[in-house]
């Protein structure tokens, strides 16, 4: 017995028996709740107390004491909980209440930089430090450098002295001269004495404003001086870096991998629809006004090729221009690099850019829509993407196609189209304004210019030529064309000179725009000059556009990749997505498969197969040329002559040729029949049976025969055909099958041919109401008199007499009143003599079925000369086949497998043909949709890479 406390004093446990507790316990309330509550009552229940040992416990009293002081010490925890959460809530209420009532420093946030942006600032001056600390700079260039600018400094802060003084002192001199003409009476004295000062005090004006314009070109010049040896300190610190990493992989740069993005755009979207919208500068003007000499001028290199007057850019040119340590151009799609210092790849380049324009070209036309990408690199140059276009036209000449015109303002509508597209206008200034075509144009397009840029080529040639040279300050202040502009340059981009240098060029505008009176005297800024303010512009508003569009066009490949993806579950769930190339490489590995089928067709397929080959090669010749002409003797020798003789000259001369087009014939069949059974498959891919036929149809085309078992098997052919002895039973009932079968094979074409020639018979005219015609009528006249003649002469030769034709001719005449000519009796007596001559050999034929043991003991009571010859025909096409059956089994199906290859590899490296043979929407969903992931891709690089440079 084992006893617990619990609740109600005592728990008994049975000691050796399976008592219930439940039943205890209720057994032991029951007891201690009756009146008297004596435990001798416990003894009815005998078998609870029997074995039992009962301990006593505590009395109730006291447990329920225990229990009222936990219960106060209980409340007690509650209350001091609940105070100190109360207490909480009004010491926050309270804090909250003396935050509010502070005053409101947010405004400081807009002056003082977020601890975020110092953060970033801080760790990038730590990062530049780590970057330059070890790179080593020439002294000479850093102490040039700060003695430059300091020099600068001094003369620039000694002339703006000079300049105030002189104003002051033209001040006083000017307010003395009015106080002069007011104390001078009105008269001849006042003009006297103070003209002289007048005009002193005009001609120091003027001065001073000439030292102005000197004072601000020559701080423009050291500025410039000040970049050069920025550029050589950029230059050396690139050459340390690109030494530094010869070994690791070359990063590239964010122009780069921009230009990247618009090439993947360009090969997928070629018409630049909406699906491309990123941005890039798109140069426009009318022909020969300038546009690709500013184009050449921003990348400092005389890269495209140069005529007089006539039509050069006949293509558009995507120039990528990126900052690097030598000056140097590259194709996309080549890995040679121009040196573009050096004068002769210069040459090479432009001659290059020249080529590929032509190449574009479609038959008939002047223009093309195929872009040419090209990268531009060098020490300062300012980073973007070009599109040079051809220039607008306003009439076609004789050398170009008729549609030049509204190809070029197409294209040129096309490209400036793109909402994010940077317009650079370019105007020609030596022509009149009214004769522009541009401008309309770009007005259309952007009549609010808030994407175009102006430009206003040979200011220098204007400046000359025009009779008010006004207009040109007219023009770069926006007041004459109808359009507008974010931003108007004048430039000057050349003397008209080819062999000008960048440089020399360079020199000439900055020298032409001091020494200009007119630009000098007018309201213009500075930085509206020069190619060189023209190109930091244009740079400037390039990456400001990238920048605000990027994110919104990546999000826009995004929608469409999932629209793609979206098509492909919905259209073809079971299959993968493989492009055109990977499909191809499919349709491949199928093609070979069936090629390496030809080599488990059995020697009895391919002989059978060669067997009918050949025969239908050869049959016609062995009827026409040799059997019937040979049968028509009726002479049993003159037929076995007649038959040697032509069997050799024929063996000898086109035997073997005919068995080796027979061949490849077999060869050809049998494939064709591999790819037809392929195709036929259920499991088959029907989208590769377009490629399958055309590949088969190349390929055999390709293929040829090799001649060098020709003479072989010339031998072997005439070995067989010279054995006249057959030789049993067997050879000889084949012999005469052979013989009946060709026979009845050429009775077929006989009759369908009298069939044509006489009309239809009495059955067909009554179920099938056909009639004869009038030629048919005549021929039937002909007919029954030619058989009457051969039944009265049965073995009749294969010419009619003259005297038979007169008889047949006047029999007609006499009977019907009809004259019938003799060549229409010949035409109709050479297909009823050939089917009553056939007809008889065919007898002869059946009568021979027993004539072997006759023939093999050289009797001679039956002619059977038939059947050897057929015989010999039979051997020599045995012979012929197991020779082409080798030649096929060991040299040309391996030839045939080559050929295919060598096709399947030209039409792999051929876009246009795989386009033309993979079709369909599941091919061009797949193409979408690897084109839309590498696009989104770059995309998210470039955007990462952009956000690091900010």
């Amino acid at each position: 017995m084992y006893n617990f406390k619990g609740r109600f004093g005592f728990i008994i446990v049975h000691r050796g028996r399976n008592v219930p507790i439940l039943s205890v316990l209720k057994a032991k309330h029951s007891l201690l709740h009756r009146s008297n509550k004596n435990y001798s009552n416990f003894s009815k229940h005998p078998k609870l107390l029997q074995g039992s040992k009962v301990i006593h416990v505590h009395r109730r009293g006291f447990g329920m004491f225990v229990a009222r002081f936990l219960k106060g010490a209980l409340k007690l925890r509650y209350l001091v909980l609940g105070g100190a959460v109360g207490g909480g809530m009004t010491l926050q209420n309270k804090y909250q209440a003396w935050k509010d009532s502070l005053p409101d420093m947010s405004w400081l946030d807009t002056y003082l930089p977020s601890t975020k942006t110092v953060d970033s600032f801080r760790e990038s001056m730590i990062s530049l430090t780590e970057r330059v600390k070890d790179i080593e700079i020439d002294p000479k260039l850093m102490s040039v450098g700060e003695t430059k600018w300091r020099d600068l400094q001094e003369w620039l802060n000694k002339r703006i002295d000079e300049a105030y003084e002189a104003a002051k002192q033209s001040e006083i001199e000017r307010a003395s001269n009015q106080t002069q003409v007011k104390a001078l009476s009105f008269g001849q004295e006042r003009a006297q004495p103070h003209a002289p000062k007048e005009n002193t005090a005009d001609k120091r004006i003027d001065a001073l404003q000439q030292e102005l314009m000197d004072v601000q070109l020559r701080y423009q010049r050291e500025i410039e001086r000040l970049e050069r040896d920025n550029k050589e300190l950029k230059k050396q610190i690139l050459l340390n870096k690109h030494s530094r990493s010869k070994n690791k992989q070359i990063k590239k740069s964010l122009i780069d991998m921009y230009s990247e993005v618009l090439d993947e755009l360009s090969d997928y979207d070629s018409s630049y629809s909406i699906q491309d919208q990123l941005p890039r500068v798109v140069v426009v003007g009318d022909q020969s006004s300038g546009k690709t000499s500013v184009l050449e001028m921003i990348a400092q290199a005389r890269i495209f090729p140069r005529g007089a007057g006539e039509m050069m850019t006949r293509a558009p040119v995507k120039v990528t221009l990126s900052e690097g340590p030598y000056h140097v151009a590259q194709f996309k799609d080549s890995d040679r690099e121009f040196d573009l210092s050096k004068e002769e790849d210069l040459s090479k380049l432009r001659l290059e850019v020249e080529l590929r324009m032509k190449r574009s070209l479609g038959r008939g036309k002047s223009v093309s829509n195929e872009v040419i990408s090209m990268t531009v690199k060098g020490p300062g140059l300012q980073r973007m993407v070009l599109v040079d276009l051809p220039g607008i036209i306003s009439t076609v000449t004789k050398e170009m196609a008729e549609d030049t015109r509204e190809a070029i303002r197409r294209m040129t509508q096309i490209h400036m189209s793109n909402p994010n597209a940077i317009i650079l206008c370019v105007q020609d200034g030596s022509v009149d304004a009214e004769r522009s075509n541009v401008t309309d144009l770009v007005a259309g397009i952007d009549p609010s210019g808030k994407r175009t840029i102006f430009v206003l080529t040979k200011v220098d040639m204007a400046e000359e030529s025009l009779a008010d040279p006004q207009r040109i300050n007219k023009i770069l202040s926006g007041k004459l064309f109808p359009m507008k502009a974010l931003g108007y340059f004048g430039v000057v981009t050349g003397r008209g000179r080819k062999e000008d240098a960048i440089n020399d060029i360079k020199q000439y505008e900055e020298n032409f725009f001091r020494t200009s009176k007119l630009f000098r005297d007018s309201m213009l800024s500075s930085t509206q000059l020069t190619t060189r303010n023209l190109s930091m512009a244009v740079s400037e508003c390039f990456w400001k556009m990238v920048r605000e569009t990027v994110e919104q066009q990546a999000d826009a490949f995004k929608a469409t990749r999932f629209n793609l993806e979206t098509e492909w579950k919905n259209t073809f769930p079971r299959l993968r997505e493989l492009d055109r190339d990977e499909l191809f490489e499919k349709a491949r590995s199928e093609i070979l498969d069936e090629v390496i089928n030809l080599s488990q067709v059995s020697v009895k397929e391919w002989d059978s197969l060669l067997l009918d080959k050949l025969w239908h090669k050869v049959s016609h010749h062995v009827l026409e040329n040799i059997y019937l002409p040979a049968a028509q003797t009726c002479n049993s020798r003159s037929f076995n002559t007649t038959v040697d003789i032509r069997l050799k000259e024929w063996a000898e001369s086109q035997l073997a040729d005919k068995s080796i087009e027979a061949g490849s014939e077999a060869l050809k069949t049998e494939f064709s029949h591999f790819i037809d059974k392929s195709m036929a498959n259920k499991e088959s891919d029907k989208l590769f049976d377009t490629l399958k036929r055309a590949v088969l149809e190349e390929a055999l085309k390709r293929h040829s025969w090799e001649e060098k078992g020709n003479e072989v098997l010339r031998m072997l052919q005439l070995t067989a055909l010279e054995d006249r002895c057959v030789n049993d039973k067997h050879q000889w009932d084949s012999a005469v099958k052979f013989l009946e079968k060709s026979l009845k094979e050429r009775l077929e074409l006989v009759q369908k041919q009298l069939s044509e020639m006489f009309g239809p018979g009495t059955w067909e005219k009554w179920v099938y109401w056909k009639s004869t015609t009038s030629d048919q009528k005549q021929r039937n006249m002909v007919k029954s008199e030619l058989e009457k003649l051969l039944y009265s002469d049965f073995n009749h030769g294969p010419t009619l007499t003259p005297d038979e034709m007169t008889t047949i001719r006047k029999n007609i005449q006499r009977s019907s009143r009809i004259d019938i000519s003799n060549d229409f009796i010949r035409d109709t007596w050479a297909p009823i003599y050939r089917n009553h001559f056939l007809n008889a050999r065919l007898g002869k034929a059946y009568e021979c079925r027993k004539a072997f043991y006759l023939y093999h003991q050289g009797l001679e009571e039956l002619e059977c000369n038939d059947v050897v010859l057929f015989w010999r025909m039979e051997q020599m096409l045995k012979v012929t086949a197991t020779a082409l059956r080798q030649q096929v089994m060991n040299r040309e199906a391996r030839r045939l497998d080559k050929i295919i290859k060598e096709v399947l590899e030209d039409y792999s490296q051929d876009q246009e043909k795989k386009i033309s043979l993979l079709t369909g929407r599941r091919v061009t969903l797949a193409e979408e949709l690897k084109r839309v992931r590498q696009i989104q891709d770059k995309l998210e690089e470039f955007i990462q890479a952009l956000n690091k440079e900010k």
